[in-house]
């Protein structure tokens, strides 16, 4: 196996890893050095030639080769079986609908969301339970980790250069999860929404802000517990209308949800209906500008263009009433979630 990327040398390991920092190639955390060995590795497990090019970046004009993504899967602390995944979410970045250079450059400060569906989630121990968008699980911090030294390393997106967030989120560390696909959930596993069958394998990434935790131990059927979630996004409207919400709902919740028998596509109507908000409204918080006009009260604003923009994720622990909800990034033309199959 033939690599090309330019080789380094240090003394230890302890002077491999202060030559990544000296040169700008970490997160802030440090980082695997990626031996000869270990990316020969990452490549074989995933099958790939080192110049086969996963994406090309059109606005960067930069490709992006199986090789450099290894180098930095080594680095995140992939396991080596962790390839195909990252190798996939690559793929998906590049993807017109997901509009790389959008997200990856405002200020609005988005990261990329990962959703891992299909068995190999459970093969390679991905969490979808407790704690489930914090620490404590190699896999979940690993590939996400991946992901994000990819953009840094190989695309040149750089904090203060190419990515130009404000503030950014704790999320463009690492950002992945898998679905709860056991029989617990009220739905099929996400990627049959987007044409996948539930034996395969899929990786689904999305540019996504911080995720905002809901509460509700009041209610005991899905109309409470949404209007709760819907109140919470409905500010999000106007103006600063998004492409896409994901949406999370963890055990108790889920439970509820299964126990009245609704759907996904109820979910998702639902919540199209009643996160509508007023111009008046939006004027009144200065999400919209102008002075509240007769028709301002009765007219509304959709938070998102269709029901289905909203995505609809059965994830996290078992026990709480807490669920999620992740906004994208941009306005009604912001960045698409993209589903890509990983190949084993």
């Amino acid at each position: 196996m033939e690599l090309k990327a330019r080789r380094h040398t240090a003394q230890d390991i302890g002077s491999a890893i202060d030559l990544c920092y000296t040169n700008g190639w970490t997160d802030g955390l440090p980082v695997v050095p990626p031996t000869a060995e270990r990316v020969e590795a990452m490549l074989t497990a995933a099958k790939l030639d080192p110049q086969h090019q996963l994406a090309f970046i059109e606005n960067r004009q930069v490709k992006v080769t199986a090789e450099k993504v290894a180098i930095n899967a080594v680095m995140a602390g992939c396991k080596s079986e962790y390839m195909p995944v990252i190798a996939a979410a690559v793929e998906a970045l590049a993807d017109p609908k997901y509009g790389y250079h959008g997200p990856a450059t405002s200020t609005g400060g988005s990261a990329v969301f990962m959703l891992l569906n299909g068995p190999i989630a459970k093969k390679l121990d991905i969490n979808s339970g407790d704690n489930l968008f914090g620490p404590g699980w190699r896999a979940n911090a690993t590939i996400g980790r991946a992901i994000r030294l990819v953009m840094r390393n190989v695309i040149g997106t750089m904090p203060g250069e190419l990515d130009r967030s404000s503030m950014g989120h704790g999320g463009k560390y690492s950002f992945c999860i898998a679905e709860n696909e056991t029989e617990t959930s009220p739905w099929p596993p996400f990627h049959t929404t987007r044409g996948f069958s539930r034996e395969q394998n899929a990786v689904t990434v999305f540019a996504a802000l911080a995720p905002h935790q809901i509460s509700n131990q009041l209610s005991a059927d899905p109309q409470g517990i949404l209007t709760t979630m819907c109140a919470n996004m409905r500010i999000s409207a106007g103006t600063n209308r998004k492409p896409q919400y994901a949406m999370v709902f963890p055990g108790e919740h889920q439970l509820t949800m299964k126990k009245a028998g609704w759907t996904r596509e109820q979910v998702q109507n639902y919540c199209f209906e009643n996160s509508k908000c007023s111009v008046a409204e939006l004027k009144r918080i200065n999400v919209m500008p102008g002075a509240v006009a007769a028709g301002d009260e009765k007219t509304m604003v959709d938070l998102v263009e269709t029901p289905q923009d909203f995505l609809v994720i059965a994830a996290g622990g078992i026990a709480g009433v807490q669920s999620s909800y992740i906004p994208g990034w941009g306005g009604k033309n912001g960045s698409q979630s993209v589903t890509r199959e990983i190949k084993v």
